[in-house]
This record gives structure tokens, C-alpha cells and sequence, in this order.
């Protein structure tokens, strides 16, 4: 047997599924409905009838069925604060005060902390001028709620309402015991001054800031004694509050008020002092209004160095909040000493300096000191040029010698400063000492070059040939280090030196650029006159290169050679070597270059031909014209063309036409022997 509920009883908790979904006859739209509820607001609603009282049995029966209402409902609900404080507020509209306190009394057993029911318990006996019941509920709710503020507020507004204000007087002084907030110190405050009781709000103050101590309060300490012109002790205050904020708790705002006061009193000197105390021990993230003031100050009252001390202030200011942000960005470090340096502070220069280069670089790679050594050669520039600390500015010198890493990278840079310092401190010997560690420890080419500089502004050419002689071992294929050896020797007289280091400089298996080294040495046997020599030199060349640039000059050179007047040997000679250059370019099929030498060779025959000469080079001159090939970026799936010009030379093409026509020799004759 089924037990469970009948079908159609009980409460379903799935609705019932809707069998047709088909739409209703009639549809009811949506402008309707709001027309229709539009229509019904104006219909009249049910009221619930009031009730009229003839005699004292219906009132009492009438306060009976409330009273038990109101049971009822507490009954149900005892923690409900609302229930009991309708049920009071019912029995005081009933003038029934001795049960509303009955209810309130009841309410507080339940529910002793809820501050409502105080409150309201409180403003029913002030409404009804009970004031030792009001004093005494205070006293209850103040003893057991001592930090809700409203039950002091209204104890002290009863007591000073009624009259008695030594009584007010100690509700504030038992208030005061709980150190609350500054609201309730300004409301003790503001009652002694409505009764002219300014010394006990000079002692109130004094009281406030001992237990509230931030700036706020003490400004409005010292506002306090300045509105009743106690003008040194305002200064007093703001002294004492200064001494104890320190520089941890410090802000802006107690600075700006004590300047004001100083200005307001004419002390700008003392208004000075404490704008720039406060700069320098604030953070400009908590300096900006401050810093406006003084910027504003300095242009009412200051001099054109007081401004000048303010953009000064503004700017470094600005420089450590950047180093603050990024303490390795060597470009801000650049400016904050070009600061400092202007405006004539070495101890500040130098303390800056000292900051900056104690940011050594995270890693010994040369990119990352580029910029870094650059501070400690302006710091040694400073000392040396603008104190004329001598010595300190080769303590800086020596000291960034020992920080750089030298087995890993140098800077030739600060190699060369250092010496060219001890030779303005005219100690040539502590300068070859440094250069020749330099070399021995960390060997460079622009060492080696500044090296020989000093020692040929010295006209020491011993030290200068030994240094080339250590510079050459060190770097074989320097082809300048070549020519200023053989420049030097020259510069001496020493002719054969000369050649043999220029013979020693061609004859290396690797140079770097041996073009100029073959150059230099042409035009010294060309200034030695020594043309056979000169000559023997290009052939050398051309064995070694046949680049169409030696052709044009070599011959230039037999076009330059001074012969017997009327001579034609160097203009034949030069021809010589434009017909034997065509001839090579022409084997190596080398167009663009061959083109470049017949420019050369049409202008030497314009100049130096006759009318025959000229046409043979012009009938060598190429054609020009356009064609197409494929670009070196093209693919199978996309080709693309692009046009270029090519050379077309008249010998190319007989010699073309010769071969086929031996071509076509060569089968006719295959074809016979068939």
C-alpha cells in the first residue's frame, strides 16, 4: 500500500508542465497591462478605520490589547531591538513614563551594549525634563559604553544647557581620560572659549598635541595662540613641533604654515631657513607644495640669488628622484655634477662625483662602462682645472686605472689623460711610466700612437723608432703604422731606412689596407725622383693586382716623368700601358672596369693623341643598353625581372662572329667526311 501523499495533495516542488503551448485566443499586450495599471491607481484603497475612545474603559481596554500586542511580539522576539523601542516610545505617548522606563529597563537586560536603546532611553527623559534621570542614565551609559561619542556629546550638551558648567566640565575631563579624537578635544576647547576660559585652553591644547601629536594639531595649537597675538609662543610651538616630528613624521604642511608665520611677523631670513630645511630633508613626492612656496617666496621677498638657489633647489631635487628611480643612469649623474659645478660648491661637486662613480657597472663588458669612465675623466678635469687640486686629481686618475678591468677590456682614453696630466705637471718621467704600463699590460693601437706623439713632441726619435719597432711586433698588419715609421726615418734624412721599412711593410703576408701602403710608397720614390724605382714598384703591383685604377696611374706616372722636350717616350709608354691593360681587362671579361679605362684612355689621347690615336679608343667604346634578368630574390613560384645595362664592345662582337663562322666551318666539314 502506497503511504505517500494523495495525488492533487501536498505542495509540489516542480511546477506543473505546460501540455499546450499553443498561444491563447486573446492576447494582451504589453501597452495594456500599463494602461490598466495606469487606471487603477486612482481607485480608492482600503484604509483601516480609526478607532474612537468615549470613555476611560475603552481606553483602558484599548491599552490593554496594545500592551499585550507589543508582549506578544517581544515574546516571539526578544533580541528585536525595533519591538522594544516602539513598545517604550507607545508608552511615552501614553504619558505612561514610568512604564516606558519599565520597557527600557527590560530592553537593557536583553540587549545592555546596543547604544539605540540608551539613546533613545536618554532623549525620552530630556524630551521630558527629568534631567537627574537623564544624568543618571548617562552616568550608566557612559560608564559601560565609554568610546560611543554621542553619549559624551549629549551629557555635556544636558549639563551646559541646564546651566551647570563645572559640571559639563568634569563630564569632558572623565571623557578626556579615554584619549578620544580630535573632535571631541575641539568641542572641550570651544566651550571653555564661549566662557572666556582661554587660559584652561591654553592648558587643553597642550594637552591635545601630547596625545595627538600629528601636524594638524599642531598648527591648530599654534593658530590658536596667534588669533589671541601670543605671538612667541606660536614661534614656541612651531619649534617645539619641528623638534618633535624629527625628520621621520616631518610634512610639508607645518613647514609652509611656520614660514607663513614668519613672513607674517617680517622675518624672511628665518622663513628662508625653514623652507630650505624642509626641502632638504623631504622627498619631493611630499615637497611640491612646499617647494611652490618657497619658489613664490623667494620671488616676492628674495634677490636675484635667492631665485637663482630656489632653481638650483628645484633641479636637484628633480636629479635624485631619477637616480632614486634608476641609480645606473650615468646621463642624469652627467647633469646633477654640470649642476653642481655651476654653481660653485666643491664640496657638493665633489660629494656628487663620489656617488656617481661608486655606480660601477653591473657586468665587465665594455658597452656598459662607454659612459660610466666618462665621469671619472670630467671629476679629474674638475679637481685639476677647477679647484687646481693637482694631487687630488691623480688620486682620481690612479683609482680608475685600478677599477678597470684591463685583462678584459681598456680605455686608451683614460691611459692617455693620465699622462698628458703629469706632463702639464711637467713630470714627463710619471707619464712614459704609465704609457709603457699601458703597453705592457693592455697593448692598443691608439695607445701605441699616443705613446709616439708624446715622445715626437719631445724630439726623442730613439724612444719613437723603438716604440714603431714594439707597435709593428704587437700589429704586422697596420699599414699606417708602416707609413709613419717610413715618414719618420724620411723626416730624418734616413733615406735607405726608409725603404727597407717600406720594402719590410709590402713584403707582409696580411695587411689591412694594403692599398695605401703601396700608395705612400710609390710617392716617396716619385718625391725622391727616383722613377725607375717607382717604376719596378707598379709591375710589382700589377703581379700582385691587375685592378684598373693601378693601370690609370701607372700610366699617369710615365705621363708625369719629366723627359727631353719634345719627347714622345712617356706618352708612348703610357699608351703601352692602356693598350696592355684593355687586353688583360678584356681577358678577365671585367666590362665596368674596362669601360673606366677607356674613359682614362679617351681623355690621355684628347690631350696627348693625334686624330688616329683618338679613333682607335673611340671605336673601342662600348654601346649601352637595357636588358633583363632575373633578381636574386625571385623563386620558382614567383619570378621576378628586373632591368639592368650592359656593356656591348665592338671587339666582343667580331670576335663572336668569328667563332661561329668556325663553328660553321667545323660541321660543313664533318658533315663531308660523312
Amino acid at each position: 500500500m502506497n503511504s505517500g501523499p494523495k495525488k492533487g495533495t501536498g505542495r509540489n516542488p516542480r511546477p506543473p508542465k505546460v501540455k499546450n503551448k499553443a498561444p491563447a485566443e486573446i492576447q494582451i499586450t504589453a501597452e495594456q497591462i500599463l494602461r490598466e495599471a495606469h487606471d487603477r491607481r486612482l481607485e480608492p484603497t482600503h484604509s483601516i478605520p480609526r478607532q474612537k475612545i468615549s470613555d476611560l474603559e475603552e481606553l483602558s481596554e484599548f491599552r490593554q490589547r496594545k500592551r499585550k500586542d507589543f508582549e506578544d511580539n517581544i515574546r516571539k522576539n526578544r533580541l528585536n531591538v525595533g519591538n522594544w523601542i516602539k513598545y517604550a516610545a507607545w508608552e511615552e505617548s501614553q504619558m505612561e513614563l514610568q512604564r516606558s522606563r519599565s520597557v527600557y529597563e527590560r530592553a537593557l537586560d536583553v540587549e545592555a551594549r546596543n547604544p539605540a536603546i540608551w539613546l533613545r532611553y536618554i532623549e525620552m527623559e530630556m524630551k521630558n525634563r527629568n534631567v537627574n534621570h537623564a544624568r543618571n542614565i548617562l552616568d550608566r551609559a557612559t560608564s559601560l559604553l565609554p568610546r560611543v561619542d554621542q553619549f559624551w556629546y549629549k551629557y555635556t550638551y544636558m549639563e551646559e544647557l541646564v546651566g551647570d558648567v563645572p559640571k559639563a566640565r568634569n563630564v569632558f575631563e572623565r571623557w578626556m581620560k579615554w584619549e578620544p579624537d580630535e573632535t571631541a578635544w575641539q568641542a572641550y576647547i570651544k566651550m571653555e572659549l564661549r566662557y572666556h576660559e582661554e587660559e584652561r585652553a591654553h592648558a587643553l591644547y597642550e594637552r591635545f598635541v601630547s596625545i595627538h601629536p600629528e601636524s594638524k594639531n599642531w598648527i591648530k595649537w599654534a593658530k590658536f595662540e596667534e588669533e589671541h597675538n601670543n605671538m612667541d609662543k606660536c614661534r614656541e610651538i612651531y619649534s617645539e613641533a619641528l623638534e618633535y616630528l624629527g625628520e621621520e613624521k616631518l610634512e610639508q604642511k607645518i613647514l609652509v604654515a611656520f614660514a607663513k608665520f614668519e613672513i607674517k611677523m617680517k622675518e624672511f631670513e628665518r622663513a628662508r631657513i625653514i623652507y630650505k630645511y624642509g626641502l632638504e630633508r623631504l622627498p619631493k613626492s611630499q615637497s611640491q607644495s612646499l617647494y611652490n612656496q618657497y619658489t613664490n617666496f623667494e620671488k616676492q621677498y628674495g634677490d636675484r640669488e635667492g631665485i637663482e638657489d630656489v632653481v638650483l633647489g628645484k633641479r636637484r631635487v628633480q636629479y635624485e628622484h631619477d637616480i632614486e628611480s634608476n641609480p645606473k643612469n650615468y646621463d642624469v649623474w652627467f647633469d646633477y655634477a654640470r649642476l653642481e659645478e655651476s654653481s660653485g660648491d666643491p664640496t657638493r661637486t665633489r660629494e656628487v662625483y663620489e656617488r656617481a662613480i661608486a655606480q660601477v657597472p653591473p657586468a665587465n663588458e665594455k658597452r656598459y662602462w662607454r659612459r660610466y669612465i666618462y665621469l671619472w675623466i670630467n671629476y679629474a678635469l674638475y679637481e685639476e682645472l677647477e679647484t687646481e687640486d693637482t694631487n687630488r686629481a691623480r688620486e682620481i686618475y690612479t683609482q680608475c686605472l685600478k677599477l678597470i678591468p684591463h685583462k678584459t677590456f681598456t680605455f686608451a682614453k683614460i691611459w692617455l689623460l693620465a699622462a698628458q696630466f703629469e706632463i702639464r705637471q711637467l713630470n714627463v718621467q710619471g707619464a712614459r711610466k704609465l704609457l709603457g704600463q699601458s703597453i705592457g699590460m693592455c697593448p692598443k693601437n691608439k695607445l701605441f700612437k699616443g705613446y709616439i706623439d708624446l715622445e715626437m713632441q719631445l724630439r726623442d726619435f730613439d724612444r719613437c723608432r723603438t716604440l714603431y719597432s714594439k707597435y709593428l711586433e704587437y700589429d704586422p698588419t697596420s699599414c699606417s703604422a708602416w707609413i709613419k715609421f717610413a715618414e719618420l726615418e724620411k723626416l730624418l734624412g734616413e733615406v735607405d731606412r726608409c725603404r727597407a721599412i717600406f720594402e719590410l711593410g709590402i713584403g707582409q703576408p696580411v695587411l689591412d689596407m694594403p692599398e695605401l701602403l703601396w700608395k705612400a710608397y710609390i710617392d716617396f720614390e716619385i718625391s725622391e725622383d727616383e722613377y725607375e724605382k717607382t717604376r719596378n714598384l707598379y709591375v710589382r703591383l700589377l703581379e700582385r693586382t691587375e685592378h684598373v685604377k693601378v693601370f690609370i696611374s701607372f700610366a699617369q706616372f710615365e705621363l708625369s716623368i719629366p723627359y727631353e722636350e719634345g719627347s714622345q717616350e712617356g706618352v708612348d709608354r703610357a699608351r703601352k700601358i692602356f693598350v696592355d691593360a684593355y687586353d688583360s681587362l678584356k681577358t678577365k671579361e671585367l666590362k665596368d672596369e674596362r669601360v673606366l679605362l677607356l674613359e682614362a684612355w679617351k681623355d690621355f689621347e684628347e690631350n696627348n693623341g693625334t686624330e688616329d690615336t683618338q679613333k682607335v679608343v673611340q671605336d673601342k667604346m662600348p654601346k649601352v643598353v637595357r636588358k633583363r634578368r632575373k633578381a636574386a630574390d625571385s623563386t620558382e613560384d614567383n619570378v621576378i625581372w628586373e632591368e639592368y645595362f650592359d656593356y656591348i664592345f665592338p671587339d666582343d662582337q667580331v670576335q663572336s662572329r668569328n667563332l661561329k663562322f668556325l663553328a660553321q666551318a667545323q660541321a660543313w666539314r664533318q658533315k663531308q667526311e660523312e
